[in-house]
């Protein structure tokens, strides 16, 4: 009786022990100093008085450069942000083999020569001898035969050297315009493969949007249309020209590509910038938006969300799955819906479950 009653007293003792931990550990999460925060009752928008799309910006003419030959880099005279002109050496591959075959070739064409030049001799002399009766047809049938196939070895040996020439243009790599290096994929002393980006160039001053058009809308767009281009990583906002419109969707899942041109100007745009066009068309399809601001949104790899308030006034994460852009707003398609609050700035550091207080 005793041992089982000691038993029943360590396990009180060790409950009390587990509570008293219990109490501190919440009571030190409790004193965290809340974090001041801004926050914003999120709403569905239905009122976009224009079809808006997302776009990318990319130079009209841009150029990924590579080569139908193997061997290794011998030297790469440009690097990225290089201005270059048309017809300058960017990039020079080992070349040594094609040197040997040059030299083979050239020995051909040699040997070639040599054989037609005796071979249309002969031609010439029995051409006259069948004129005087002094040769048989056959005999001339013959060397009329030796000469075409001389003729036909000798021109085969200069395509062949036609051929070799342009591997050479393929060995020593130059600008096919004036243009700006944008990407390098290759260095000194490394292996280059057919076919493999080598150098990037890009025309500069010249620019164009490409855009994704929803099937329910691509009927309304028309070419030389002006639309309103949104650059919101720059708070820019240009004007351009509808300048082609895909008619397949095929390999785009609905989607239609619309390009768009945009004036020459001295905004600093740059190829790769995402964008909103904004097409003057009236909608087709009614659609109901969740817009947050893109000021709110917190990144993490690949993945983004937004911090809501929970009823205990604590910042809870919320990833989320995101739309187009709305110039400085972004479309949630899935993780928040409509009548949620969320934080959309805050005077110190936020983490999930931190406590906060509302301004």
């Amino acid at each position: 009786m005793k041992k089982h009653s000691s038993i029943l007293t360590l396990f009180i003792a060790s409950l009390f022990l587990a509570s008293c931990a219990n109490d501190n550990k919440q009571v030190a999460t409790s004193t965290t100093p809340p974090v001041a925060v801004t926050v914003k009752q999120v709403a569905e928008n239905t009122n976009t008085p224009f079809l808006s799309v997302s776009g990318t910006i990319q130079a009209q003419n841009s150029a990924d450069l590579s080569t139908r030959i193997m061997g290794y880099v011998e030297n790469v005279a440009v690097n990225v942000g290089d201005t270059v002109t048309k017809g300058q050496l960017l990039l020079s591959i080992n070349n040594t083999d094609l040197l040997a075959k040059k030299a083979q070739v050239n020995a051909s064409i040699t040997e070639a020569t040599a054989a037609f030049n005796n071979a249309e001799k002969d031609y010439n002399r029995f051409q006259k001898l069948v004129a005087q009766n002094s040769a048989s047809q056959k005999e001339m049938d013959d060397i009329t035969a030796n000469y075409e196939m001389a003729k036909a070895r000798l021109e085969a040996a200069k395509q062949m050297k036609n051929e070799v020439a342009a591997q050479f243009a393929y060995s020593n790599i130059a600008a096919p315009f004036n243009g700006i290096i944008t990407g390098k994929n290759v260095e000194e002393g490394q292996m280059a493969n057919p076919g493999k980006p080598l150098i990037s160039l890009e025309a500069p001053g010249r620019f164009e949007v490409m855009a994704m058009v929803p099937e329910t809308e691509i009927s309304q767009i028309k070419n030389n249309t002006q639309v309103t281009v949104l650059v919101s990583s720059i708070n820019a906002t240009l004007t351009g020209t509808v300048s082609e419109i895909s008619t397949s969707a095929k390999n785009t899942g609905g989607q239609y590509l619309v390009k768009i041109t945009l004036p020459q100007t001295q905004t600093p745009i740059l190829s790769g910038m995402f964008v909103t066009v904004q097409f003057p068309v009236e909608k087709q399809s009614e659609s109901q938006l969740i817009l947050i601001p893109t000021s709110a949104l917190v990144t993490q790899g690949q993945l983004s969300g937004v911090y809501t308030v929970s009823q205990s006034n604590n910042a809870l994460l919320r990833w989320l799955r995101l739309g187009r852009t709305f110039g400085n707003q972004v479309e949630v398609l899935s993780g928040l819906s409509a009548e949620e609050t969320i934080i959309i700035a805050s005077e110190g550091k936020l983490f999930n479950g931190a406590n906060i207080t509302i301004k």
